[in-house]
């Protein structure tokens, strides 16, 4: 008898697909400025940074659009984005705005319109306005909209909470930055970002003491 193979499911299309593919998502990027990391109470800086910098790094490894904004940097009111993660965007220089709401600043929208992906990776501090603002208008405009659920902070863990309850009742799909990760590789046989996937989650993050 000859070897008995494993069916194979078809390839289902990167465009069509309702999880999250490299064809199909964008990752938004609101105010990751000093200012914003010193007032979040909902969980520890330093662990929210380290997830927010991975996040990123998934974003380019698997060559995601970035929608990078800032807030009053122009106006000289806020600092620019934190050297760790500014260091990793210089392919996406910021926008930078004055509005709270980051989707009612046109060159925001413009950026964000200009990726033609319908579904939105949302990382903002603080959760409770800057990304539960623009995340709500977004799916008011029918995109599907995913807060990264340990890679944003809120000004106390009931604001956090109630910022991603407004999201999640409106529509949207929480996710975790390493849910992230493997809705993006979904197939180890793609092993083109096999390597940097391993790096970025499992020796650079979850197996580190």
């Amino acid at each position: 008898m000859g070897a008995v193979s494993t069916p194979v499911s078809p390839i289902r299309d990167p465009l069509s697909d309702h999880l999250i593919t490299p064809e199909n998502a964008a990752l938004i990027l609101i105010d990751y400025q000093p200012s914003q990391f010193a007032a979040v109470r909902s969980m520890d800086p330093d662990l929210l940074l380290g997830n927010i910098v991975s996040t990123v790094k998934l974003a380019n490894l698997f060559e995601l659009p970035i929608v990078h904004s800032t807030v009053n940097v122009a106006s000289g009111r806020g600092d620019p984005t934190v050297p760790e993660l500014a260091g990793l965007l210089d392919h996406a220089p910021p926008v930078d705005r004055t509005t709270l709401n980051a989707w009612e600043d046109v060159d925001f929208l413009d950026a964000v319109r200009a990726t033609g992906r319908r579904k939105l990776i949302f990382c903002a501090l603080w959760t409770e306005i800057c990304m539960a603002f623009p995340a709500l208008d977004a799916l008011r405009e029918g995109y599907d909209v995913y807060p990264v659920v340990d890679a944003i902070g809120g000004t106390s863990a009931e604001a956090h909470r109630a910022g991603l309850e407004r999201v999640t009742q409106a529509g949207g799909k929480p996710i975790s930055w390493v849910s992230l990760a493997c809705e993006l590789q979904r197939d180890w046989a793609r092993e083109e970002t096999v390597p940097g996937v391993v790096e970025i989650v499992l020796t650079e993050r979850l197996l580190q003491a």
